[in-house]
């Protein structure tokens, strides 16, 4: 299947595309919200600005993907692989990112407030002024990562792994305040 295929299904109420093979596509500013694409192979995919709102992408590949600005917003986003993926910016907020590998991803300024990031990787990650109010971080691996500036509030910290990351300027109050290094 093609980019254009998938517009196309998509346009006549197809919503399950499971397992497609989109790897280093343009699909900027495209609309899939609502859309299942479980274990979906888009490493590398140009997703800008795209509206992925509520989509299912549990086991999905999206290394080096380029997700800057994109909605994902209530997205299911458990066990995907998000190497070095450029998230700056997106909206994240209520998405389900447990167990997902975030390592080394571009996260600056990324809405992530009530997202689920139970045992997510986020080694290495830079997190610069993400919001990541309300969040679920228990027992993720933060280590090396760069939460400069990010929001904190009433995030649940239990058992994360916060060695060596920088947490300068970082807001916290309200917050778990047991961090584990």
């Amino acid at each position: 299947m093609n980019v254009e295929e998938l517009k196309q299904r998509y346009a006549s109420g197809e919503r399950d595309f499971s397992i497609v093979d989109l790897r280093d596509t343009v699909m900027a500013e495209i609309d899939l919200s609502g859309a299942v694409l479980h274990g979906a192979k888009l490493d590398g995919t140009n997703l800008q600005r795209a509206n992925l709102s509520r989509v299912d992408l549990s086991g999905a590949t999206l290394n080096g993907a380029d997700l800057t600005q994109a909605n994902l917003s209530g997205a299911d986003l458990s066990d995907a692989i998000l190497d070095n993926a450029i998230l700056e910016g997106a909206i994240l907020d209520g998405a389900v990112l447990d167990r997902a590998d975030l390592k080394d991803a571009d996260l600056e300024q990324a809405n992530l407030s009530q997202a689920d990031l139970i045992q997510a990787n986020l080694s290495g990650a830079n997190l610069e002024a993400a919001d990541l109010s309300g969040a679920d971080l228990g027992i993720a691996d933060l280590h090396q990562a760069n939460l400069r500036q990010a929001a904190l509030e009433r995030a649940n910290l239990t058992g994360a792994n916060l060695k060596d990351t920088n947490l300068e300027g970082t807001i916290i109050e309200g917050g778990d305040s047991t961090l584990a290094t």
